[in-house]
């Protein structure tokens, strides 16, 4: 890949935007009895992908002075000005319009607008005001996050159904304790630009105790799919497994000053949800009753 190329590839967030894409197939697939028809499956996927690289590119374009100044964001391709403001600002907006026109077009309406609220909610109204305003941010902007889900839910059904809104609230209640912990590990750079991120406006010790609160309460969450029927036995043993290595490491933070300790957390928040994600989807098609609702 030459050097423009990847430098509006970075743009996108690629293993950002992979994640979003793969919760939202989780959930068409999770909305679908069968499969989900293949046409259905890659438009909707390109539609998401694209809306969210869109936002992605956004988030670059208004954070541009505050990523000069971070250790960890000065390399992206605006402060190094290897790419320009309008460039960026058109690759979003080609991006944005051409994943919500395929939404609207070939998937459904609801789709496309729920998908344009998500844009605007973590392009704009996160990362303008909320990002700013409140060390609550994430938990707020979250939502937008959280989405993914419950927008191939959606693409599929063309409605809003509770087991939907499981799938997002699973993923908001993750939020938190996931940014937390990479928030601790760069406190130091969020305060350096004026971000009150909660390590910065509570200090450490009160963030590892809202990140242990949310693990707890995520694992409590994680049950609900199993709880109303809609998954079995593989996936709820796999969601405890999986809570169970999470609450270890909330723990272990909880009483280390290891400052590595916050980015094996944060790295362990990625793999969990993928994880998650991934027994939800290989229960649903397993041939196995549910105790309690008998056969799927």
């Amino acid at each position: 890949m030459n050097g423009v190329a990847a430098q509006y590839l970075e743009l996108c967030k690629p293993k950002v935007v992979a994640m979003i894409v793969f919760t939202a197939m989780v959930g068409m697939f999770l909305a679908s009895p069968g499969l989900v028809p293949l046409p259905l499956l890659l438009i909707a996927s390109a539609g998401i992908g694209l809306a969210s690289a869109s936002a992605a590119a956004v988030n670059h374009l208004l954070d541009r002075k505050a990523d000069a100044e971070m250790v960890r964001t000065r390399h992206r391709p605006l402060p190094t000005g290897q790419l320009s403001t309008r460039q960026v600002l058109v690759f979003a907006v080609v991006l944005g319009v051409l994943g919500l026109a395929l939404l609207y077009l070939w998937v459904n309406p609801l789709t496309a607008v729920l998908t344009g609220v998500s844009l605007i909610g973590y392009a704009i109204i996160y990362t303008v005001y909320l990002k700013r305003a409140t060390p609550q941010n994430i938990v707020i902007g979250g939502a937008a996050g959280a989405a993914p889900p419950l927008l191939g839910w959606v693409a599929v059904t063309g409605q809003l159904d509770p087991q939907a809104f499981i799938l997002f609230l699973i993923i908001f209640v993750w939020t938190p304790p996931h940014f937390w912990a990479l928030a601790i590990y760069r406190r130091h750079d969020y305060a350096a630009v004026g971000i009150p991120m909660l390590p910065v406006t509570h200090g450490v010790p009160f963030t590892r105790w809202q990140i242990l609160f949310y693990t707890l309460l995520l694992v409590l969450v994680t049950l609900f799919p199993y709880l109303i029927g809609m998954s079995g036995l593989f996936y709820l043993l796999g969601a405890l497994v999986l809570g169970g290595g999470f609450l270890y490491y909330a723990v272990r933070l909880l009483n280390s000053d290891e400052e590595q300790l916050a980015m094996r957390v944060f790295s362990y928040s990625v793999w969990y949800l993928g994880a998650l994600f991934l027994f939800l989807l290989i229960d649903h098609y397993l041939p196995i009753a549910h105790p309690l609702f008998g056969p799927r």
